[in-house]
């Protein structure tokens, strides 16, 4: 394990990144990288407020600075006051409101704001999140429910109870996560989505988002949004992401092979191992609740302290069913849930590197493109001056051997001719043999002629005129892919540096709690089973047993006494 984390590229000194590489480089990123403790508040009635769900306070909580000054709403106000801010999701509730199918709603609470939202509207922020920011590492949210549960139970699988709740809790995180992020927090969208004073369908439907290009490759990275750039951003290429760069930085290509270890761990291994610790763990719980049903009936039909032992036994039984109960609700809040928020979040990033490395690809193509270009008005100027000097040339030899008029001295100078001189062109031979169906061809090409501009001089003109154009495009545009290759370079690795951060202080309490409920479980389970014990030591001993001796000494070899089977039956 010390030797994966030694490659990990994303732990990167903030101070290495240029000052000239974007004004991201100012963005205050020693935020807090968690959401907020208390999304405890929000759990199983089952699980007391002492155990607390993912994320719980660590070490790692940090004031968020008061850095800012102007506010655009009160949402944005309340989210940098300063304070220990937390949204929470108090309730999710079944209605039919604009729909004739019932569906669920999210009641969110983000201090006096009070918004509804179903599950797509989630999603529909975080994907629009992700086209305004294509440069930060967007929190995930909740899978989906898998296809072969709406195959056999649509219904059921829509108001699950477990998955709702198991929904409130990483939807919860999901906008928490926003909240706590030093840019995604200022975000008017964001607020809006938290006021719920408006319709999530007219926010989508007014700027900014109604703004978004269609490929978001087309669009600035630091304001996809931004609409005067439109023409210059048009002469960009749309790389595949599996195009080759010729010139990859090193840095990127750690950061893609780390992230593709860190998915391999948490898909593979963890992942799987804990699915079936987990329902080893119920299959557990589940037994032992029949064993103490058992032990409470079996009870009923002894008498005396063996009836009380076995009583007492069935309690252990039953108290150890109620804390593995507990100790699965916390296992899966606090470490199968957020282990599959990270796998989540390896995705979020191998899609976040495939947008730089496109980036980078659209700016090696505009390169070469306008290196072609050049190259090819740099001909077109070349044949334009041989044209010129092949013109100038023709020109001195017409004047040159023009005839004089008669009675002009030899001696005098040369006059301007009026006209060139030109040769009457010659006539078709009478006498030239023309090849079989000739004619219907010179006769389709001398009527293409005539439809197209064939001049080579305005064709060589027009041609040298489309390539400057087209060139001058091309340097805005390598200009600018320039620009959003450096911004997204810097912009990228200072949020992957963030999330390193967020990382180590979640899995930090991800372990601290999976061990502390261990701990709870095994002295739980210590104390019932004690009592139990206990109860049981009062049984009196078996009348076939051999006594203990007076001078305090065991028995020194095996029993001559034969053992009486019908006085055990009868309990004698």
């Amino acid at each position: 394990m010390e030797a994966f984390e030694d490659d990990n590229p994303f732990e990167n000194d903030v101070d290495r990144l240029s000052s000239e590489a974007s004004s991201t480089s100012r963005v205050n990123i020693s935020a807090p990288s968690s959401p907020p403790p208390s999304t405890a508040h929000l759990v199983s009635p089952t699980i007391s407020h002492q155990s607390r769900p993912f994320p719980s306070p660590g070490t790692s909580r940090q004031p968020q600075p008061m850095y800012k000054s102007d506010f655009c709403c009160n949402r944005d106000r309340w989210l940098h006051s300063g304070g220990d801010v937390e949204i929470l999701i108090t309730d999710a509730q079944k209605t039919t409101v604009h729909s004739t199918t019932p569906y669920i709603v999210y009641v969110i609470q983000a201090g006096t704001a009070e918004a509804r939202h179903r599950y797509s509207e989630f999603e529909s922020l975080q994907s629009s999140l992700r086209k305004l920011y294509p440069t930060l590492i967007i929190p995930p949210i909740p899978s989906k429910q898998s296809i072969s549960d709406y195959a056999t139970n649509p219904s059921k699988a829509k108001e699950d109870v477990a998955m709702i709740a198991r929904r409130k809790r990483m939807l919860q995180t999901f906008l928490n996560r926003i909240a706590r992020h030093p840019i995604l927090s200022n975000e008017h969208v964001f607020h809006r989505f938290l006021d719920g004073e408006v319709s999530w369908t007219e926010v989508l439907h007014s700027p900014p988002l109604s703004l978004l290009p269609k490929n978001i490759l087309k669009a600035p990275s630091h304001n996809p949004t931004d609409q005067s750039v439109s023409p210059a951003y048009e002469a960009l290429p749309n790389p595949s992401a599996t195009y080759p760069l010729r010139h990859p930085e090193q840095r990127f290509i750690d950061s893609e092979m780390f992230t593709n270890k860190f998915a391999n761990h948490l898909n593979g291994p963890m992942e799987k191992v804990s699915r079936r610790m987990l329902k080893r763990w119920s299959e557990s719980a589940h037994d032992y609740s029949e064993l103490g049903a058992a032990l409470n009936g079996f009870s009923l039909n002894e008498s005396g302290a063996l009836a009380s032992a076995i009583e007492k036994t069935g309690q252990a039984v039953d108290a150890t069913y109620m804390s593995t109960t507990r100790l699965l609700q916390e296992l899966e809040q606090n470490w199968a849930e957020p282990l599959h928020e990270y796998t989540q979040f390896a995705s979020i990033i191998k899609k976040l590197l495939v947008y730089r490395h496109q980036k980078h690809v659209q700016y090696e193509m505009t390169k070469d493109t306008l290196e072609n270009k050049r190259e090819l008005l740099e001909e077109y100027e070349k044949s334009e001056r041989e044209a010129k000097r092949l013109e100038e040339a023709l020109a001195r030899g017409r004047v040159d051997f023009s005839p004089r008029p008669e009675g002009q001295e030899e001696n005098e100078g040369p006059e301007e001719p009026a006209s060139a001189y030109l040769p009457p062109h010659p006539e078709p031979n009478p006498y030239r043999r023309r090849a079989p169906g000739m004619g219907f061809l010179n006769a389709l090409s001398y009527t293409l002629h005539g439809m197209m501009d064939v001049d080579p001089e305005t064709a060589r003109r027009n041609g040298i005129s489309k390539t400057r154009e087209t060139i001058s495009q091309l340097e805005d545009a390598l200009h600018l892919a320039a620009q959003d290759l450096k911004y997204s370079g810097s912009t990228i690795q200072a949020d992957l540096d963030r999330f390193q951060r967020q990382k180590v202080a979640d899995l930090r309490e991800m372990t601290i709690s999976m061990a502390r409920s261990h701990r709870d479980w095994c002295k739980k389970n210590l104390e019932t089973w004690q009592a139990a014990k206990r109860e049981i030591e009062k049984i009196p001993d078996h009348p076939n047993s051999m006594p203990a001796t007076q001078s305090g000494k065991g028995a020194a070899g095996p029993s001559n006494t034969r053992r009486d089977s019908s006085a055990t039956v009868n309990g004698r």
